[in-house]
Protein backbone atom coordinates (compact mmCIF):
# COMPACT_ATOMS: atom_id res chain seq x y z
CA UNK A 1 0.00 0.00 0.00
CA UNK A 2 2.72 2.25 1.07
CA UNK A 3 4.57 1.90 -2.44
CA UNK A 4 1.05 2.81 -4.26
CA UNK A 5 0.98 6.47 -2.17
CA UNK A 6 4.22 6.93 -2.90
CA UNK A 7 3.84 6.93 -6.70
CA UNK A 8 0.37 8.87 -6.29
CA UNK A 9 3.17 11.33 -4.41
CA UNK A 10 5.79 11.55 -7.00
CA UNK A 11 3.32 11.95 -9.80
CA UNK A 12 1.27 14.74 -8.31
CA UNK A 13 5.00 16.71 -7.20
CA UNK A 14 6.08 15.59 -10.82
CA UNK A 15 2.64 17.19 -12.60
CA UNK A 16 3.23 20.51 -10.45
CA UNK A 17 7.29 21.03 -11.22
CA UNK A 18 6.34 20.21 -15.49
CA UNK A 19 3.30 22.98 -14.78
CA UNK A 20 5.25 25.58 -13.14
CA UNK A 21 8.19 25.18 -15.22
CA UNK A 22 5.77 25.45 -18.33
CA UNK A 23 6.16 22.25 -20.35
CA UNK A 24 3.51 19.99 -21.73
CA UNK A 25 3.58 15.99 -21.13
CA UNK A 26 4.14 15.67 -24.75
CA UNK A 27 7.18 17.47 -24.92
CA UNK A 28 8.74 15.71 -21.44
CA UNK A 29 7.94 12.62 -23.38
CA UNK A 30 10.03 13.66 -26.11
CA UNK A 31 12.43 14.35 -24.30
CA UNK A 32 12.49 11.51 -22.31
CA UNK A 33 12.20 9.13 -25.73
CA UNK A 34 8.95 7.77 -24.52
CA UNK A 35 4.84 7.89 -25.54
CA UNK A 36 2.93 10.51 -24.05
CA UNK A 37 0.80 8.09 -22.67
CA UNK A 38 3.72 6.66 -20.94
CA UNK A 39 5.07 9.68 -19.16
CA UNK A 40 1.08 10.55 -18.35
CA UNK A 41 1.81 6.65 -16.41
CA UNK A 42 4.28 8.54 -14.55
CA UNK A 43 2.16 11.40 -13.41
CA UNK A 44 -0.69 9.30 -12.23
CA UNK A 45 1.12 6.70 -10.19
CA UNK A 46 0.90 3.97 -12.21
CA UNK A 47 4.37 3.63 -12.95
CA UNK A 48 7.94 5.45 -12.45
CA UNK A 49 10.79 6.47 -14.81
CA UNK A 50 13.95 4.95 -14.55
CA UNK A 51 16.24 6.79 -12.29
CA UNK A 52 18.20 7.75 -15.70
CA UNK A 53 15.06 9.25 -16.34
CA UNK A 54 14.45 10.98 -13.63
CA UNK A 55 17.73 12.67 -13.61
CA UNK A 56 16.79 14.08 -16.80
CA UNK A 57 13.79 15.49 -16.03
CA UNK A 58 14.63 17.29 -13.34
CA UNK A 59 17.63 19.20 -15.09
CA UNK A 60 15.21 19.61 -17.77
CA UNK A 61 12.52 20.94 -15.15
CA UNK A 62 15.53 22.92 -13.40
CA UNK A 63 15.07 21.02 -10.35
CA UNK A 64 17.88 19.82 -8.45
CA UNK A 65 15.86 17.11 -6.90
CA UNK A 66 12.22 16.36 -7.33
CA UNK A 67 11.23 16.56 -3.80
Amino acid sequence: MEEIESKAIFGRRLKRFREESGYTQSILANILGVERSTYTYYETGKTTPAIFDLMRLCRQIGRASCR
